[in-house]
């Protein structure tokens, strides 16, 4: 990854941040901060990873990407915006009766949106489903991801997902795991530990690195080595810090599941504008 090309990246992370506080300030509710906490993965994997043209998002070809933690819906629109497959000026309409933009996804009403989620654990299990089907009909080059949250792991709905895709050796999927560390009612180590994650991926079958999930590089390092794993399917543990870029937003549980007011609206707004010039500037 050339200099240049981080900086694109930091850009759209930053926008995609934008994006969160916008959507979910306008929706008066949302989920800003595990939205927060996956920007960086979201670039890399718009701009950089996925086989993906938003001027034909339907494309047999392309590359699928799952969000099985729906509610961090504000960040993928606001990567799916960004990355032209509608208007960012939508985005502030997130959950409002007449819009598009609803509080989880939906592949019926969202350019991009390659699969409707919500209830935790059952976008993994569609994604393994997409990565056998890929195989089945022959569709070589189709990799599928799926991005889930350390509190969705919870469920057992996700392992008997990573059980299927390790034993029909599923080498086209590639789970990334959000380990921020909080969820809804608390840490996750209080509420249903789930560690070592790393060690029960291994068990399931699956390949994995570790990585800290804001670095573009470590990101490109763990993609390339997802896509050099024959056989079984690939599992990137990404630490990341809850309502990153927001400072009062970053490793507050509050944050998971409520909109900034008009006052905190504006100091979200004012920090990612500040970063996002600074970012500007050394172009």
């Amino acid at each position: 990854m050339t200099q240049q090309e981080k900086h694109e990246l930091q850009i759209a992370a930053c926008k995609i941040r934008m994006g969160v506080i916008e959507s979910t300030h306008g929706a008066k509710a949302g989920h800003p901060g595990g939205s927060l906490s996956s920007a960086e993965v979201l670039a890399y994997l718009y701009w950089r990873e996925m086989r993906a043209d938003p001027a034909a998002p339907r494309d047999g070809a392309r590359d699928r990407f799952v969000l099985s933690k729906g509610h961090a819906a504000p960040a993928l629109y606001a990567a799916l915006a960004n990355r032209g497959y509608f208007p960012v000026e939508d985005l502030p309409t997130l959950r409002h009766a007449d819009s598009y933009l609803q509080g989880h996804p939906s592949m019926t009403l969202v350019p991009g949106v390659d699969m409707s989620t919500g209830s935790l654990g059952q976008g993994v299990s569609a994604a393994a489903g997409m990565a056998l089907g890929a195989k089945v009909r022959g569709m070589a080059g189709v990799r599928v991801y799926a991005l889930l949250g350390d509190g969705e792991i919870e469920e057992g709905q996700v392992w008997e997902a990573l059980m299927f895709a390790a034993h029909y050796k599923l080498d086209n999927l590639c789970v990334i795991i959000d380990n921020n560390g909080l969820q809804i009612d608390g840490a996750v180590q209080d509420v249903m530990n789930p560690y070592p994650i790393a060690d029960k991926l291994a068990a399931f079958g699956l390949a994995y690195t570790c990585v800290d999930g804001h670095s573009f590089e470590q990101l490109e390092a763990a993609f390339a080595q997802a896509k050099e794993t024959k056989g079984r399917p690939f599992a990137i543990v990404m630490k990341t810090t809850k309502g990153k870029g927001v400072s009062y937003m970053e490793n507050a549980v509050d944050w998971h599941g409520k909109a900034p007011n008009d006052a905190e609206y504006e100091t979200a707004m004012d920090e990612l504008r500040a970063a996002l010039a600074e970012l500007e500037a050394q172009a």
